[in-house]
């Protein structure tokens, strides 16, 4: 019969050190972590970013990725956007009883190779267990820690008129991939989640500009909610192309069978940028060498007229209003 979590396995007795220690700590190791203290104690110089999140992502397990390669992936995206360094990562767990232990192994190595690849450090977490039915399978929360470096300042409200709109690929991949996964539908172009750590390609790209003034990853709310936020704090608007946008086949195809517009659809392994418009496409060519930038574009234009709202050209050249998001398109993709 196969291992499965116990509610004693977050008792705070034997099962729990046993499982933190066996099945937890030898992935992560690392010194902070490995003296199992209430908390980790470190040393960080500089403006520091800190961000936290929790995943509820339905199923566990979808194309491209899985709830822990989201976790690590969001919290260094998180941080990355205001052009952070992530350094350390705390992992929370929220563990339903019956939950398989095989499952939870493979969403910790997924923990592993994710923080790995992202080079960041998970030094201190926690782990409790839920009565059956009183969670779905496995909550995570997270929190993260990075350097600002000096003379970056990434903000929501720095746009200004002339600046360009960078996307660094294409859109609506993450949450077709879930729903899919979810309502077993099939397409006949398979969809992955985009789900990556964009921690590099941001630090290549504040190598080569230091006329990055927002960022950010579009993730709940799509693309279409990111731009609208811009719009709004830095009291400017938005011009895009439809044309300029890269969306892959499958997921246009899912959205027209669906219903959905793209331009809302959620993104875990994307980011958008506004940036002085000197030097853009300098920095749409540093992007596409990034494997996670390889469909880097030049979508819109910051503007002065229609301020705080969104404007997108369509391919038959007629103008439309892109709101932000009311309510939820797609429950629980991340």
């Amino acid at each position: 019969m196969e291992d499965k979590i116990l509610l004693a396995h977050g008792s705070g007795g034997k099962l729990s050190h046993d499982l933190v220690k066996q099945n937890f700590v030898p992935l992560f190791d690392n010194a902070l972590l490995n003296r199992l203290d209430d908390s980790a104690v470190f040393e960080l110089k500089g403006r520091l970013a800190f961000t936290t999140d929790s995943y509820v992502v339905n199923p566990i397990f979808f194309p491209g990725g899985d709830i822990g390669k989201l976790a690590v992936c969001g919290t260094v995206n998180d941080l990355s956007m205001m052009g952070a360094v992530p350094k350390y990562l705390s992992i929370a767990l929220i563990i339903e009883e019956g939950l398989a232990m095989s499952d939870l192994q493979k969403i910790m190595e997924s923990i592993r190779k994710s923080a790995k690849e992202a080079g960041v450090k998970i030094v201190t977490g926690d782990t409790k267990v839920v009565n059956k039915g009183c969670a779905d399978k496995l909550f995570i929360n997270s929190a993260g820690v990075g350097i600002v470096p000096s003379g970056v300042d990434i903000s929501g409200s720095n746009a200004r008129v002339g600046d360009k709109v960078i996307l660094s690929g294409s859109i609506g991949d993450h949450g077709i991939a879930v729903i899919s996964q979810r309502e077993g539908l099939q397409f006949s172009s398979s969809v992955k989640s985009d789900c990556a750590p964009l921690k590099r390609l941001v630090a290549e790209m504040l190598d080569s500009s230091d006329e990055i003034h927002c960022m950010r990853d579009p993730t709940r709310g799509g693309l279409a909610s990111t731009l609208n936020e811009f719009a709004s704090s830095s009291n400017v608007g938005i011009r895009i192309e439809e044309d300029s946008i890269p969306v892959h086949e499958g997921v246009q195809a899912a959205c027209e069978l669906l219903g959905f517009d793209p331009l809302y659809v959620a993104n875990e392994g994307k980011l958008v940028a506004v940036v002085a418009a000197k030097g853009a496409e300098k920095l749409v060519g540093v992007m596409r060498r990034n494997k996670y930038g390889k469909e880097a574009a030049i979508i819109g234009e910051v503007v002065s007229e229609h301020s705080g709202r969104v404007i997108l050209k369509t391919r038959m050249g007629a103008s439309r209003i892109v709101d932000m998001l009311v309510g939820e398109l797609l429950p629980r993709i991340c």
